[in-house]
Parts: C-alpha cells; sequence; structure tokens
C-alpha cells in the first residue's frame, strides 16, 4: 500500500473506532437524562452501558474470527452500516428495554466492527518505526474521541434531547463506510475455514451468567439462590468454553495466541483495568450532575481533563517508548498513576471537590491510562501470525468489554448496596432525607471507587510479574516465525 493511502487508511480505522469510543463517552452523559425518560431504576440503569459491553465482549472473538475467515474490510463496512441502523433504533426507544436491545445490537455490530480495525491497523503497520507513531496517532484520536463525545454528549443532551446522542452514530459511520471501500484493502481471506458456533454458545452464555448474577446482587442480596447459581453457572460455561478451544477444529481463541506470555499479560491487565475503569465513569458522571448539580455540558467540559492526560500519555510517553525501554516499564508505573488516582477521587464528599480532588484525579488517571493502555494494544497485537491477527485483536477487545460489562455490573450493585446500607443505618428523626441521600450516594460511589482501585493496583502487578519482553514485539517477529508453507505438488 503506498505510504500516503496507509496514512489515510489510519484515519478510516480510527475514525471507526472512534464511533465506538464517542458512542460509549455521549451515552455516560446521556444517561441519567434517558434514566428520567424511559423511567429507569437505579438498578437497571447499568443495563444501557452492559447490554452493550456484553453483546460485544461476547461475541469479539467470534466476530475476529470472521474477519479472519471472510476478509477484514468486509467486516469492517458491515460493522460499520449495522452499527449505524442499531444507534438509530436506540435514538427512536419508547422504553426501557427497547433501549437495551438497541444497545445490544450495537455490541454485535461492534463486536464485528472492532477487532477488524484493529487487526487492519496492526497489520497495515508493520515497521516498528511506523508503527508506534501509528498507534501513538491512533491512541491520539480515540482520546480526542473521548473529549468529542464527553462534550457532543453535553451539548446534545442539554440543547437537543438524550437521543441524539445515538442518532450522531450515524453520519460518522457512512463517512467511514465510504472511506473503507476507497482506502481499504480487502485483506486475506481463509475462505475454508470453520466457525466455532458451539465457543462462542459457551463464551457469551458464560459471560451473560456472570454479568447478570452481579446485576441481580444489588436487588436480591449475595446470598440469593438464583444469584449464587447465576455465578457459578457463569464459571462452569467459561470453564467448558476454554476446555472445548482445545479440542476445537477451528477455536475462536487459538492456543497460539494465549500461549504467548506478553500477550497474555496484556489481556489480563486490560481485563483487570476496565473491570476498575467503567464503574468509575459512571460514578462520576452521577456525582457531577446528581451531587454537584452540573449541567450536562459543564460535565462534559469536566472531564476533558481525562482525555488531555491519555492524549499525553499514549502519544508522548508510549508512543516514544514503546521501541527504547521494556513495556512493563511503562505499564506499571502507568498503572499505578491511575490507581492513585482513584485514591484521590474516592475521597469526594457531598460538597464540590473538582479543583481539589476531581481534577487532579482525572489528569492522573488519563496519563496513566494512556500510557499502560497503549503498550498493551500493541502487546496484544503484535508477533502474531497474520492468519490469527483477527483473534488476537478480538481477544484484547474482548478483555475490555468483558471486563467492562463485569465492572460495570459489580461496583454498581457494590455502590448501590452500600448506599442502602448506609441509608438504614443513619436514618432517623431529625434527618435531612434529601442530605442524607446525597452523602450515601457518595458513599456508596467512594466505596465502589476504592475497589476499582484495588483492580488497577492487581492490573499493575500482573504486568510487573508477567510482562518480561525487552521491547515490544512487531507483525515482523511472527513473519520471521512462521514457516513458509511446503509445496507438495511437485
Amino acid at each position: 500500500m503506498a505510504d500516503n493511502r496507509r496514512w489515510w487508511a489510519l484515519v478510516v480505522i480510527a475514525l471507526a473506532q472512534l464511533m465506538v469510543v464517542l458512542d460509549m463517552t455521549i451515552v455516560n452523559i446521556a444517561l441519567p437524562s434517558a434514566q428520567a425518560a424511559l423511567h429507569m431504576s437505579d438498578g437497571n440503569r447499568q443495563w444501557v452501558i452492559t447490554a452493550y459491553t456484553l453483546a460485544f465482549g461476547g461475541l469479539l472473538l467470534l466476530g475476529g474470527r470472521v474477519a479472519d475467515l471472510v476478509g477484514r474490510r468486509n467486516t469492517f463496512v458491515i460493522g460499520l452500516l449495522g452499527f449505524a441502523a442499531a444507534s438509530a433504533l436506540g435514538g427512536a426507544a419508547v422504553n426501557s428495554g427497547m433501549l437495551f436491545g438497541a444497545r445490544a445490537l450495537q455490541g454485535v455490530f461492534a463486536a464485528l466492527l472492532a477487532p477488524s480495525a484493529l487487526s487492519l491497523l496492526a497489520t497495515t503497520f508493520t515497521d516498528p518505526k511506523d508503527r508506534g507513531k501509528a498507534f501513538g496517532i491512533f491512541g491520539a484520536i480515540i482520546g480526542a474521541g473521548a473529549a468529542v463525545g464527553l462534550l457532543a454528549g453535553g451539548f446534545l443532551t442539554q440543547y437537543l434531547n438524550w437521543r441524539w446522542c445515538l442518532y450522531v452514530n450515524v453520519p460518522i459511520a457512512l463517512v467511514a463506510f465510504f472511506g473503507a471501500l476507497a482506502l481499504l484493502a480487502p485483506g486475506e481471506r481463509h475462505p475454508g475455514g470453520h466457525l466455532d458456533v458451539p465457543g462462542a454458545l459457551f463464551g457469551s452464555a458464560g459471560m451473560l451468567s456472570l454479568v447478570y448474577g452481579f446485576s441481580e446482587a444489588e436487588s436480591r442480596s449475595w446470598h440469593d439462590g438464583l444469584v449464587l447459581t447465576l455465578l457459578a453457572g457463569g464459571v462452569v460455561l467459561l470453564a467448558a468454553f476454554g476446555l472445548w478451544q482445545t479440542r476445537a477444529r477451528v477455536p475462536l481463541l487459538p492456543m497460539s495466541v494465549v500461549k504467548d506470555r506478553q500477550r497474555v499479560g496484556a489481556f489480563l491487565t486490560t481485563l483487570l483495568v476496565t473491570i476498575g475503569m467503567f464503574g468509575v465513569f459512571l460514578f462520576l458522571t452521577y456525582y457531577m450532575q446528581g451531587v454537584l448539580g452540573y449541567s450536562p455540558v459543564k460535565t462534559g467540559v469536566a472531564y476533558l481533563p481525562i482525555t488531555a492526560g491519555m492524549i499525553v500519555g499514549s502519544t508522548q510517553i508510549a508512543a516514544r517508548g514503546l521501541n527504547k525501554v521494556p513495556p512493563r516499564m511503562l505499564m506499571v508505573p502507568g498503572l499505578l498513576v491511575a490507581a492513585g488516582a482513584l485514591a484521590i477521587i474516592a475521597q469526594v464528599g457531598t460538597e464540590p471537590a473538582y479543583a481539589s480532588h476531581i481534577l487532579p484525579g482525572m489528569l492522573m488517571l488519563g496519563l496513566g491510562m494512556g500510557t499502560a493502555m497503549m503498550t498493551s494494544v500493541s502487546l496484544a497485537t503484535g508477533s502474531v501470525a497474520p492468519r490469527d491477527s483477527g483473534a488476537a485483536s478480538a481477544t484484547f477487545n474482548t478483555a475490555q468489554q468483558v471486563g467492562g460489562s463485569i465492572g460495570t455490573a459489580l461496583l454498581n450493585t457494590i455502590a448501590a448496596t452500600v448506599t442502602a446500607r448506609y441509608l438504614t443505618a443513619h436514618a432517623g428523626p431529625g434527618v435531612n432525607p434529601r442530605s442524607l441521600q446525597a452523602e450515601a450516594t457518595v458513599h456508596g460511589f467512594n466505596v465502589a471507587t476504592w475497589w476499582a482501585m484495588g483492580s488497577l493496583l492487581l492490573a499493575a502487578t500482573i504486568a510487573g510479574v508477567v510482562v518480561n519482553a525487552d521491547r515490544a514485539p512487531t507483525p515482523q517477529t511472527a513473519q520471521e516465525r512462521t514457516p513458509e508453507p511446503v509445496d507438495t505438488a511437485s
């Protein structure tokens, strides 16, 4: 591919990924308005986030394998069009069930789109110098997308309607669609392959059972029979998925992808990071709008320091250091900085604390996350055989979305449970119900944020122990290791 064409292809790939990030941040800002409009309970509101991440994470491995079999550009453009249609359906939702369903449908098509995008990026830029630059630009665009989503979500919610936060995906998807047709190569296909449908069923059912169990714990308690059954069933199904992958003819998760120590470190780190982060973003939105009384626009502006930190971390630290220092020298400090940020945020009260706690916490969080996550992306997609590029990219995205699903459900349940207990313990004569509710809500958010910090500390420990490469691998390494096919015709 000509050099200029490659860089324009990067713009198209990043635009599609931007849409996914944009959708995530926009929905976070719009969620309080959508909850009020569609009469959702506090326990059910997390399904606006979880329905998307669960479908996304549960089907990503299947989507990655489809990309390898039928061509990455084909699945990329199908994902774009389907995502746009699901977004339009969600914008037109007349009740919470319709919105949850549309969000799940978005996740289905995102499961085709995301692994195609990441594997296209990984296979387009194989030279170490260009690869570091491309991943840095990719990270910066994603960071900018988060900023655009936060600001656009605020403006659209406040001045139009929360529904426009979903409708806005349609024009973005169409621009990326026509750009893909013009700029992206069709990609390698393996039509003789086989889709592992039983593996997809085991994996998706296992994740659904786990997340549903976590979400039901808030209303039923952790000792409820249904909750315990769902959690145990999820573990059993995921164990069956792992066993099946060792026996399937063409597994969704090839063993070559998970046998590499560096990729395993990247996958586990990403899983734990997103378990902690998705819930925290949800809490911060409700804290700023519900407790501090910020408007949607002000909330969007208040989130910008995270984006600034992410751009600096990904382009100025991770991209520059990727080929100069061992990956764990970027990942571990980045994760420790992010964990420190959560320790600051977890100490907010009902009084305004943006300048003293939220602002420094957001700057640190963005800087640490931008540094650690872009290094993880390179580890996850480097040194993998081209035929398994889609599966490796899908596994990384799966770790993100599965972590997001579990984290949102688990942390939301912890926050809601702690809030309810606080209300019960402190209610009494002469207590202002409104003040008590605010105090209880903030206390619940704080406790859940401490748990999120623990998840980041565990991620830092795993990155330090498991990731031991001297430098981040590149696809050229895989090409050197992969033997040429033997010509038996002669």
